[in-house]
């Protein structure tokens, strides 16, 4: 199986601009005190995504991309949190 990522171009003015695969299912929670992150494939491929977006060459220290229930995770997720360092 071969799976293709566009990743779209980030714009100063713009910013980071996601794409999510339709029908993306993502939960966060700790369990026995380690984070765990449960996606199913269309979750995995946005999240890889959104990843590559941050780690274009454009996009500066700092900036960060977070999630939480109200904005794209599950329902009872904890937030997620990934920044470019």
């Amino acid at each position: 199986m071969e799976i293709k990522i566009d990743v779209p171009k980030y714009h100063p003015e713009t910013g980071i601009t996601y794409k999510w695969e339709n029908g993306f299912h993502i939960e966060v929670k700790v369990v026995d005190g380690i984070i765990q992150i449960n996606a199913n494939p269309e979750g995995l491929i946005s999240l890889a995504n959104h990843l590559l977006n941050l780690a274009q060459t454009e996009v500066p220290p700092q900036h960060h991309l977070h999630f939480d229930e109200f904005n794209s995770l599950e329902e009872g997720s904890l937030e997620l949190m990934f920044q470019k360092i």
